[in-house]
């Protein structure tokens, strides 16, 4: 679970590194690099803790799937919430997909 935990609050910096400076485009992108790299520096804060904790209870192929969803639910989130982009029937769907990628990673075969 603190895996989990640690790769949400990581999604959530890096969502706002990579795609919150959309909201200000009149700022300079030399500004806009700098200070998404200060966000950054706290995602990978709780990103690289994330899958070392995790390595020991995920193999590196189920880590990434984790990291995929939560990725994907956070944007989800904050596109809607921050951006004001309306969710789309086909990001739904492709999101379901990827929902069923993690099935086949994480299932026992």
């Amino acid at each position: 679970m603190r895996t989990i935990l640690l790769l949400t609050i990581s999604n959530i910096f890096m969502t706002f590194a990579w795609y919150g400076h959309l909201k200000y485009r009149n700022v300079p992108l030399w500004k806009v690099v700098v200070i998404s790299w200060g966000i950054a520096f706290f995602e990978y804060c709780f990103q690289v803790p994330a899958n070392r904790i995790g390595s020991y209870e995920f193999n590196p192929a189920q880590l990434k799937t984790i990291q995929e969803v939560i990725t994907l639910s956070v944007f989800s989130i904050f596109s809607i919430l921050y951006l004001g982009e309306p969710m789309r029937w086909n990001y739904g769907v492709g999101f379901a997909f990827i929902v069923l990628a993690a099935f086949f990673i994480f299932h026992k075969w």
